[in-house]
Order: C-alpha cells, then sequence, then structure tokens
C-alpha cells in the first residue's frame, strides 16, 4: 500500500504556510538586532536588508516537525499507517536525530558567519565536524565500495560540497531558495516512487518550507537567506541526496540511478566547479566571492537578473526531470 498523496501535500503545505507567517516575524526581529545585510562590494542592493530567511524556513520546518511527531504519539493517523510511520521513526530514530540535529547546527554555523564574518578555515571545520556527526550516524553514501571509511570520507565530503555549492549559489534573489525547491521536489518525487515514505516526507518538507520563502525573495527581496539560510538549504540538499536508496540488490532497478543526485544538483555542482577552477587558474583563493557565477555570466550576456535566475531554475527542473527518467 503507497502512504497516502495526500500526507505528503499536507506536509508541504504546512511548512510552506508555517515558514510564510514566520518571516514577518524574523524581519522585525533581525531588525531590532541589527542582523542585516549592507551595501557593499559585489553586492546590488543600495539598503540594508534583513538576513531572516534561514530562520523563517527553520521555523516552517521544526513547526511541523513538532506537529507531525505529537500526530504519531496521540495516534493521530489511521492504524495501517501508524504501524509503518512508528516502524519507520523506530528503525530510523538516530539518524533522524543526527540529521536535524546537523541541520541545526548549519544554521548557527551560517548565523555566526553572518555575524563575524568567519575565516574559510574555521566555517570549514564546523562544515566537516557537522558533516562527520551525521556520517557517523550511518546517514552514509556507499558507492558500491563496501569499504566503511571510503563510505564515511565519500559522505563528509559530498555534505561539505553541495553545502558550499548552494552557498556559492546565494548570489541572486531567489536563485538558492528555487534552485532548493527543486532539488527536494525531485528527491521527494522519486522516494515516493519507491515507497520510502519517510525520506519523501522529509524531502517536502523542505520543500514546503522554502517555498513558503521564496515570494519574500523573489523578484524583489524583503529579506535574504544569509549565510545561515544558504547553509541550511546546502546541508539538506545534501542529506536529501543520501537518504533513499536510489540503486540496492532488493530494488536493483536501473544501476545508472545512482546518478539521479547529481542530475537533481548539476546547476549548483557545476557553478561550483565552473566559480573553483576559474579563480584557481587566475591564482586567487576559490573562497573569495567574485561575479564569474553563471548568474552572473547571463546577466552580462543581455539577461536581466529575474530572468538570468528564472533559466537557471529551468535547467534545475530539466536536470530533475532526466533523473526521473533514470528511474524508469
Amino acid at each position: 500500500m503507497n502512504f497516502p498523496v495526500t500526507l505528503y501535500l499536507a506536509v508541504f503545505f504546512a511548512a510552506c504556510v508555517g515558514s510564510a507567517a514566520s518571516v514577518p516575524f524574523w524581519i522585525r526581529w533581525s531588525r531590532r538586532r541589527g542582523w542585516l545585510d549592507d551595501p557593499g562590494h559585489r553586492k546590488i542592493h543600495v539598503e540594508p536588508v534583513p538576513l531572516a530567511g534561514g530562520l523563517a524556513v527553520f521555523t516552517g520546518m521544526a513547526a511541523v516537525l513538532v506537529l507531525g511527531l505529537l500526530a504519531v504519539g496521540l495516534d493521530a493517523f489511521p492504524p495501517e499507517y501508524m504501524d509503518r510511520l512508528g516502524y519507520g521513526l523506530g528503525k530510523r530514530a538516530g539518524q533522524l536525530a543526527a540529521v536535524w540535529g546537523g541541520a541545526l547546527g548549519m544554521l548557527l554555523l551560517g548565523w555566526m558567519d553572518d555575524q563575524w564574518e568567519l575565516s574559510a578555515g574555521w566555517k570549514f571545520l564546523g562544515q566537516a565536524v557537522l558533516a562527520s556527526m551525521v556520517a557517523g550516524a550511518g546517514v552514509r553514501l556507499t558507492l558500491f565500495v563496501p569499504s566503511p571509511w571510503f563510505s564515511y570520507l565519500a559522505t563528509i565530503l559530498w555534505i561539505l560540497t553541495v553545502t558550499n555549492a548552494f552557498n556559492f549559489t546565494d548570489n541572486m534573489n531567489g536563485l538558492c531558495a528555487g534552485l532548493g525547491i527543486l532539488g527536494a521536489g525531485w528527491f521527494g518525487a522519486l522516494a515516493a516512487l519507491h515507497g520510502q515514505y519517510l525520506v519523501a516526507s522529509l524531502a517536502f518538507l523542505v520543500m514546503g518550507a522554502l517555498a513558503g520563502f521564496l515570494p519574500f525573495n523573489f523578484p524583489r527581496a524583503r529579506t535574504f537567506l544569509g549565510d545561515a539560510g544558504s547553509h541550511l538549504v546546502g546541508y539538506w540538499l545534501a542529506v536529501l541526496a543520501i537518504l533513499p536508496h536510489f540503486y540496492t540488490q532488493k530494488q536493483p532497478g536501473n544501476r545508472w540511478a545512482v546518478l539521479s543526485p547529481l542530475l537533481i544538483l548539476a546547476v549548483p555542482l557545476l557553478d561550483l566547479s565552473s566559480v573553483v577552477w576559474t579563480r584557481t587558474r587566475a591564482g586567487r583563493p576559490f573562497w573569495i566571492g567574485d561575479t564569474n557565477h553563471f548568474s552572473h555570466r547571463l546577466v552580462r550576456s543581455g539577461f536581466s537578473r529575474s530572468r538570468a535566475v528564472f533559466w537557471l531554475w529551468v535547467a534545475g527542473f530539466l536536470g530533475g526531470a532526466l533523473s526521473l527518467w533514470l528511474q524508469a
């Protein structure tokens, strides 16, 4: 019996409403606390913008999580689904706790970077510690290599890469959040297709929270994600790429399906690769920002900023559609 689509929709819309409803509060809070992104080098805004996005997105997700756990505790779901939920939560409780702990850690790490502009070394160390915690809980890549050490290191590298890839894409209104919505949506669809209901619910939770935030960030930004938000988005997309089983002996399917995460996240990963290569070749530290991202290049070629973001969304959508085709 397939898990009800109505529950996925409920998770999505609840997270969307929770995130959107919390944005005005977090904007006011950020203004009072002086948590603002000031105009400056490489920035297009002329007035300080509140960095409330990450807090709003996390609020939308956390609120639904709490409500969901209460519903399970009160046996609010039909009996046939309570058994499956109880089994899934019991089996992966430790992993889910580590994943949520890592999300909170990434939010706080990004918040510290927004506040005090951490050095690249300290930020990278913090990311590595959080990624190690997730890998240590058993949420790992395998890539057909029967080595625990390889799996552990590959998982840490993957989380670091995807987190920073999304952090790099947060350079124009709506780009990071929009790519996050698409990525989470595709991971949710693939997980639902294979009956992996916990992973699908988590993916639609992320998708909904980002969808609630997006209207406040695109096309005109009343608030930014900030490093807190972009770290959170990148982290969740990295984890959502690890949690599903795209290929197993019990569900062999198409071996090429393991490429699905690379296709779904192709835009941020290729953008990261491009700017790292460009900066390294020019003899500059790859962690120092510039205006050579895909979005900047599209604007220089004649696109408006909104149109450049839109076409990168289209590319992200097509990558996800290709990944779905691989599952056929």
